[in-house]
Formats: C-alpha cells, sequence, structure tokens
C-alpha cells in the first residue's frame, strides 16, 4: 500500500536504523492486513520483464513476503533482501515450501552487490525507502544486459468520500498521519511521479506502466489491523482511534470497502 507524497518524502529521510525497526510493531499482521497485488499484475509483469522460467529475481525490500510468493510461484530462482528482521522471518516461514527462494536480513544499502547477476531487480511497495541515489544505480549494476525493473505498487486503500467525511474528526483527534483523502486522481498523480522518476535517474529505458482499479472489503476488526500497519500509535491513542471509528462506522454496517489503485511500472536497464 502506498502512502501520501508526504510520507513518500518523510520516509526516505529516516535513516537506515530506524526503517530496520520500523514495522516490527506489527509484523505478524502486516502480511494478512495489506491488500494483496491483483493477479493479473504479476502476470503482466512477468510479460513485460520478458521472464523465462529460469530467470533470476533480486527482489528489494520483500518484507513479511506479500510479493515474494507470488513470484516464487512461477518457480523463479529469487534472492531476497530485507532489512526489518521480524519481516525477514516471517517472509522465510511464508516462502518456506519455494526451495529456489533465498530471504537476507539485510538492506539493500548494506547488501554485497553481485554485479549482472539477475534478470530483473523486483520491489514490491519498497523502493521509495531507498535513497534516490542509490536505488537505482545499484539496481541496475545488478542486473544483467536487458534486464529489467520491475515496481509493483498498491496506493492507499480508501472509503468512499462520505465515510472519510464522517470518520476524519476522529483521525484528526487521534491518528493525524491518517487525516488525508486521495482519491482516484491524485493516486494516478503519485503514480506519474513514479513514472518520471525512474526515467530521470537515467538508468533506465522502455517504461511501461499498467495499472487497476481495486476494491477490497474488510470486517471493521480487519480494517483496524490495516490502519495499524499505516500509522505508528503508542497503545492508548490506538484504542482511543478504534473506539471512535468504531461508534462512526457502525453507521455504515458491519464491513468497510475500501478502493484504490493498484500498479506495475516495467522498465529495461539501459546499455
Amino acid at each position: 500500500m502506498q502512502d501520501s507524497k508526504q510520507e513518500i518524502n518523510a520516509r526516505a529521510s529516516i535513516d537506515l536504523e530506524q526503517r530496520k525497526n520500523w514495522y516490527s510493531p506489527v509484523a505478524d499482521i502486516y502480511y494478512n492486513a495489506r491488500p494483496k497485488y491483483p493477479k493479473e499484475l504479476i502476470e503482466r509483469s512477468v510479460v513485460l520483464a520478458q521472464l523465462d522460467s529460469d530467470a533470476s529475481i533480486l527482489e528489494v525490500g520483500c518484507g513479511p513476503g506479500n510479493a515474494t510468493v507470488a513470484f516464487a510461484q512461477f518457480g523463479f530462482p529469487m534472492t531476497c533482501i530485507e532489512p526489518n528482521q521480524d519481516f525477514c522471518h516471517l517472509a522465510q516461514h511464508h516462502c518456506a515450501t519455494y526451495p529456489n527462494v533465498a530471504i537476507y536480513n539485510t538492506s539493500f544499502e548494506e547488501w554485497e552487490l553481485k554485479a549482472k547477476q539477475f534478470n530483473a531487480v523486483l520491489s514490491a511497495n519498497a523502493f521509495h525507502w531507498i535513497p534516490s541515489e542509490i536505488r537505482y544505480a545499484k539496481a541496475a549494476t545488478a542486473l544483467r544486459d536487458n534486464g529489467f525493473l520491475i515496481l509493483l505498487w498498491n496506493l492507499r486503500p480508501e472509503p468512499k468520500y462520505e465515510v472519510y467525511q464522517a470518520i476524519e474528526e476522529v483521525y484528526q483527534a487521534y491518528a493525524p498521519s491518517l487525516v488525508q483523502y486521495e482519491g482516484a486522481e491524485i493516486q494516478a498523480g503519485i503514480l506519474r511521479g513514479f513514472e518520471q522518476d525512474i526515467l530521470d535517474s537515467g538508468y533506465f529505458k522502455e517504461l511501461v506502466t499498467e495499472q487497476v482499479a481495486c476494491e477490497v472489503t474488510y470486517s471493521i476488526d480487519d480494517f483496524f489491523k490495516l490502519l495499524s500497519t499505516m500509522s505508528r500509535l503508542e497503545l492508548k491513542a490506538k484504542e482511543l482511534l478504534f473506539t471512535g471509528l468504531r461508534e462512526k462506522l457502525r453507521n455504515f454496517g458491519d464491513s468497510i470497502q475500501l478502493s484504490f489503485v493498484s500498479a506495475v511500472h516495467v522498465a529495461r536497464k539501459n546499455g
């Protein structure tokens, strides 16, 4: 799930040691709480990146394995790196049945570069964590000639605007970082910014973007689990937030429908 431009810029400035622990409090629920990447986008990225069954993939920031499992099912040899130890352990567990997948607890910055070893560099909602002066240059170096960069994005899942209006004051009181509403137009603009970032790097060409509009339905309790992966809150603030939201959301039923844009960017290495 992708966040706003402000959050993207803020997170890019977080130092490496903080990033290694950023999601640890919610690591165990992240895998199930975050929306899955659409199967059609996974399949299209494999086609666009021209990945044969023995193509090797380097995944940057695999998290607990949300995208890793989807690609591992194709049988690709995968080297996955993840700086958060809790995520790393979960990814190893989720990928235990895929012998071609190796997961290492390290950051992309610290990872010992293996030049021209991979057919594709994959990152799912994680590439923006890497400093801009490192991410594209190091990814390009890791790729074989004519290799591909694959960036998957799930943008922010949001309720209908009338529902957001009803709960905005609760966000304002207990989780100000959640006080924002993007909608399809803003999310499309975020994706265009990512596209331009790839092209401006100078390391990749022939960029292809595909996207789908997605809808997911959560129970109220599962929606709260999702929110816990989106904002760092102290226990008391979290309790007050969820109590306030439950009171507001009971007017809309027992579940909540969220919509978001999911996309993939695939670009070929220059040179």
